[in-house]
């Protein structure tokens, strides 16, 4: 089969091998046809060598973690799926799976669920780790509430495009920071506040926020502190919960690291098909691509998802 692999970490390193091994059911796992993969920051950083994790594993190595597919053998203890079912999730080799960007994809049977009925197949490889860390931060950990006020930074790309439809849905009056160029787009997604993060200062904007979905990290991260009231949270894809500044605005503060599992898959696809959330693809590419699809994703003007076509 072909994949796009890796045999050393750096920028241009990404070829396209042909005659990759076909990945060997094994007990708890299925195997999927790869119809689409999505494509994630947390793919190039993987490319570049920023994943500590990954150096347990032996190049090359086959990059790509969201797909959605056809389910062609599952393995001994599986009861969720058989061959012919249409899945998508996760199969990124950090999780034990073989690595979406293939024909191919090896994956733990609890990190996939059916697809959504209505979603094609490119639309369902963008769902999940956006999707699922949207759902999570939003329904878990904030408990978010109808009435609340919510800041969500990065509106614009895939996790924070995710988490304006979900905060909407909740009933949260909600605020973005994004470039002005994306406004039409976010306003189109529900968010009642946009604040051009290159001309305006969000925390001279905005107080008395009772939420915060940090999506960017540095400074934006510490001074979203000054938004929020006495109680409130901030949850960051990006950075560990800062003890000075949870005690100094007397808020809580948490870290996100996003764990797929089929429960969230499942809920996921019932807003999808509910018509709840949307996905938005800037750009398709072919895995022959892969490459160029990573560069994309990495160049930060991405509006909504990066997907990788593959059969």
């Amino acid at each position: 089969m072909k994949a796009a692999q890796i045999n050393e970490y750096g920028t241009d390193v990404v070829v396209i091998n042909r005659n990759v091994n076909t990945p060997e059911i094994a007990s708890g796992k299925v195997l999927v046809k790869v119809h689409a993969a999505g494509v994630n920051p947390f793919d190039w950083k993987i490319r570049e060598g920023y994943v500590p994790s990954v150096n347990k594993f032996s190049f090359p190595i086959t990059l790509g973690g969201d797909f959605a597919g056809t389910v062609m053998d599952v393995g001994q203890g599986v009861t969720l799926y058989r061959t012919g079912d249409y899945v998508y999730g996760s199969g990124l080799i950090l999780s034990g799976g073989s690595g979406a960007f293939a024909e191919f994809v090896l994956a733990e049977e609890k990190l996939t669920a059916l697809k959504p009925e209505k979603a094609s197949y490119l639309e369902a490889a963008a769902l999940p780790l956006t999707g699922v860390s949207a759902w999570d931060v939003l329904f878990d950990k904030m408990k978010l509430q109808k009435g609340q006020k919510i800041l969500i930074h990065g509106g614009s790309g895939g996790i924070g495009s995710m988490a304006i439809q979900m905060a909407k849905y909740l009933g949260a009056h909600v605020a973005t920071t994004a470039r002005k160029d994306k406004s039409e787009y976010l306003k189109a997604l529900g968010a009642d506040e946009i604040i051009d993060y290159k001309d305006e200062v969000f925390e001279e904007k905005l107080k008395d926020f009772d939420a915060v979905f940090d999506t960017v990290g540095e400074d934006t991260y510490k001074r979203s502190f000054k938004v929020l009231k006495k109680g409130g949270i901030i949850v960051s894809m990006l950075e560990q919960p800062d003890q000075e500044l949870m005690d100094k605005y007397q808020v809580n503060a948490l870290g996100q690291s996003t764990k797929i599992n089929s429960h969230q898959l499942k809920k996921l696809a019932e807003l999808f098909d509910s018509g709840v959330v949307t996905v938005t693809i800037d750009r398709v590419f072919p895995l022959e691509e892969t490459g160029q699809a990573l560069e994309y994703q990495r160049s930060g003007s991405v509006k909504g998802k990066v997907v990788i076509e593959i059969a």
